[in-house]
């Protein structure tokens, strides 16, 4: 699977670690309580909160550097407008990396 990485953000901080260190400080505050908020929804068949979660973390999957991450969280966000929750666990696998990632820090 797919790690997150520091690489996106480093491709646009020009080397600002002090811009790198605040981008992940809001990243790592907002992360648990978005993703507590889809796993609510998901669990409530809310899809279209869920969805609208999908999407904002769908951001921070993409400054993590996940690419084939934040491709499956556009697919999922669309599937979730649709009623239709089949990349759940796909996507719950996603968030578990991310999560271990931003306690590592």
């Amino acid at each position: 699977m797919e790690q997150p990485n520091f690489s996106y953000i480093n491709s646009f901080s020009g080397g600002d670690k002090e811009f790198e260190k605040k981008i992940f400080e809001v990243i790592k505050a907002e992360f648990p309580i978005e993703k507590a908020k889809y796993f609510d929804n998901i669990a409530s068949n809310n899809f279209e909160l869920a969805s609208n979660d999908v999407h904002k973390m769908r951001h921070k999957i993409s400054l993590l550097g996940l690419e084939e991450g934040f491709n499956l969280a556009t697919q999922h966000e669309s599937n979730l407008q649709a009623d239709n929750k089949n990349l759940h666990e796909k996507y719950s696998e996603i968030l578990s990396v991310m999560g271990r990632f931003l306690d590592a820090l």
